[in-house]
């Protein structure tokens, strides 16, 4: 973890660097003043001697300055480094979900990644920050003035040694018992992130259903248990202060009154005594420094382990050693596929698949719920790998494609269509980056997109809602499907696409394709017959096993099935093919 996670300091090494030297350099000036001070006392107001009391007031000035500067310098650079720190580690986590697979994606909660990207973070950053500043700090403070302290009288240093291992001690057992409690504290951050997420993006049936108060009540037990968490380990932490206080007074008082002895006895001068009682402040407040420095980094180790799961996680989905970097046309073929999620999985989601695909087909897929027709159709464009078999595009193994060269050839829009914040011209373009206004326009009018764009006030410079709130149902798979069109790929998969579209509009966008783009290789994944009847050939798929495949009419003729759903939805039933018939 703590390699992972040091990797990401990078160009901020110096700052790193460098804070701890000025902190260094400030305990240093802080340690002389004490030394300074009972010179003054002894050598200067004792003794008369006003012109020493001026030299050595000067040094002290000037050690206090150059005190100063240095804890000036420490913060600025000790900033500087933990905030860069956290910048390279959202960017870090974020780069490396990006190359996430389906499969990685599908172990972490959204809620999850979330709060690692923002509280997690933050702790480690607060921490970095403590490390490098009070982590050097306190204990160079603490270690000087202890030697200092048995320099000027080494029977009275020992009572800070005794205070600083029963201290110690205790601040141990607080830390160690809060520990746990952090452990678990953040994974009640993903539950109340969750809860959160999930109210904002479903707020419009939240309250269709007039689900207000259950959310509310669902929201602050989420919240509850964040608090009660933090304030189970606030109970202990709480000991720290009061521990800490009573340590010093009780060191103070011992110090003072066996020092006032040892002065009456010329065993110590009055300067020596300010001196000690200055260093034993130094060494218990050094002490509690270290205390909170401990305590935040026990608050950040979850949240580094947290981080480095991240960081560490391998996509299970790679680019080959040499890539093919050119698909050499749009024919698909299924060489007796099996899939299942996760490698102990006990069942397969798809069984023995094998078909094949001529470049420029159009091939609709149709299926009850769960037939694992969206499974079908990611394992074209890599989105999982299979388990069994292979999967070819242009004639080769999809796991011998470059993942962007492949992906960029296999478009795919797909079941829950996801449209960004920006003008719609900004969501057309992630199809093509360079795609001109006059590109996009065709692809929204091979979409059907163009006869509700142009009903806008600012037509293509329309702005989109985050997740394209702000658009229907209908609109948004229409956008979606002239996003992917831009790419002109050698594979199109429309998922389900026109689900909410029109029966009328389905009609324009397939006759489109078939004009449009007849080299390209259509599948269409749909529960209407009607958008794939005329198809050139039909897979029906049930349970994972392929159960007819061929042109409608040959359907309709040998594959029961397929022939159920086709009589009920044309002759009034439900057409639902999830729908059992009555014994």
């Amino acid at each position: 973890m703590l390699k992972t996670l040091a990797a990401q300091i990078k160009e901020f090494k110096k700052d790193t660097i460098l804070t701890p030297f000025f902190m260094l350099l400030e305990v240093a000036m802080e340690m002389t003043v004490p030394l300074l001070m009972a010179s003054i006392i002894d050598d200067g107001v004792n003794a008369g001697d006003m012109n020493h009391i001026y030299k050595v007031g000067f040094l002290m000035v000037l050690a206090a300055g150059v005190g100063l500067f240095a804890g000036m310098m420490g913060g600025k650079y000790g900033a500087r480094a933990s905030t860069g720190f956290a910048r390279n580690l959202r960017k870090a986590m974020f780069a490396k979900i990006q190359t996430y697979s389906f499969e990685n994606l599908d172990k972490y909660s959204t809620a999850g990644l979330v709060t690692r990207l923002t509280t997690d973070v933050t702790n480690l950053q607060n921490s970095f920050q403590m490390i490098i500043r009070m982590g050097t700090r306190a204990p160079a403070s603490m270690i000087v003035a202890m030697c200092m302290s048995f320099y000027i009288s080494p029977r009275l240093a020992t009572i800070y040694l005794v205070a600083v291992i029963v201290l110690g001690n205790a601040l141990f057992a607080i830390i160690f018992t809060v520990q746990k409690i952090f452990d678990v504290v953040f994974k009640k951050y993903d539950d109340l992130n969750a809860s959160v997420q999930e109210n904002i993006s479903g707020i419009r049936v939240v309250k269709a259903y007039v689900r207000e108060e259950y959310e509310k009540k669902k929201f602050q037990k989420a919240s509850g248990n964040v608090y009660q968490m933090f304030v189970k380990a606030e109970k202990i932490l709480a000991f720290n202060n009061p521990l800490m206080m009573c340590t010093v007074y009780t060191c103070m008082l011992l110090i003072i009154w066996m020092g006032s002895h040892m002065i009456v006895g010329s065993e110590l001068t009055t300067g020596e005594l300010v001196s000690l009682l200055t260093y034993c402040m130094n060494i218990l407040m050094s002490l509690m420094m270290l205390s909170m420095a401990f305590v935040m980094i026990s608050m950040s180790v979850a949240s580094g382990e947290r981080i480095a799961e991240v960081l560490n996680e391998e996509p299970t989905i790679k680019n080959p050693a040499l890539p093919e970097m050119e698909v050499a046309d749009g024919s698909i073929d299924f060489d007796h596929v099996s899939f299942a999620y996760g490698k102990n999985a006990k069942e397969y989601v798809l069984s023995d698949i094998d078909i094949h695909i001529r470049s420029g087909e159009t091939i609709g897929i149709i299926g009850g719920t769960g037939s694992a027709k969206s499974t079908l159709v990611n394992l074209i464009s890599r989105l999982y790998d299979v388990s069994e078999g292979s999967v070819k595009v242009g004639g080769k193994d999809v796991r011998q494609y470059d993942l962007e060269t492949l992906r960029n050839q296999v478009s795919v829009v797909l079941q829950n269509n996801v449209l960004f914040s920006g003008t719609i011209l900004e969501n057309l373009r992630w199809g093509d980056p360079d795609a001109t206004k006059e590109d996009c326009i065709r692809a929204c009018i091979h979409a059907c997109a163009d006869e509700f764009i142009e009903r806008f006030p600012e037509k293509y410079d329309t702005h989109i809602e985050q997740g394209g709130s702000n658009v229907s149902g209908g609109q948004r798979q229409r956008l979606c499907i002239a996003r992917a069109l831009l790419k002109k790929p050698k594979v199109l998969i429309l998922d389900d696409s026109t689900s909410a579209v029109d029966t009328a509009t389905d009609a324009k966008i397939r006759k489109a394709f078939r004009e449009e783009i007849p080299g390209t290789t259509k599948l269409i994944i749909a529960q209407r017959i009607s958008s794939v009847q005329d198809a050139d050939r039909i897979l029906v798929l049930d349970e994972g096993k392929i159960s007819g495949f061929g042109t409608h009419e040959e359907l309709l003729a040998s594959n029961e099935i397929y022939r159920d759903v086709y009589e009920s939805q044309t002759g009034g039933g439900s057409g639902d093919f999830d729908e059992k018939e009555e014994l």
